[in-house]
């Protein structure tokens, strides 16, 4: 069976995105798939969801895209532009597109 993949995007304000991110990856490992999460604006790799994954041995793989200042300035520099095109650039090349 060929079976194509699902992009979902999570957005707003608050807590959660991550972990509803977290809950469909899950199920999706469960069935076999592997997942790729891209989080932008964000970066962390301390969080408890880094740690989780690096032990558990499931195809899901975690990237971050961002500056942890982001979240205390809320000003958006070059940087912040910069970081957001290398995560656009590594959805494209998930996807199967030249980058």
């Amino acid at each position: 069976m060929n079976r194509k993949g699902l992009i979902l995007v999570y957005t707003g304000d608050g807590k959660g995105k991550t972990t509803a991110a977290l809950g469909m990856a899950l199920r999706a490992a469960g069935q076999g798939l592997q997942v790729l999460i891209l989080q932008f604006m964000k970066r962390n790799k301390k969080i408890g969801e880094f740690k989780a994954l690096a032990t558990a041995g499931l195809p899901i793989t975690l990237k971050q895209y961002g500056r942890r200042v982001f979240f205390r300035t809320r000003t958006c520099e070059p940087m912040d532009i910069y970081r957001a095109y290398q995560g656009l650039q590594a959805f494209k090349r998930a996807m199967g597109r030249n980058a």
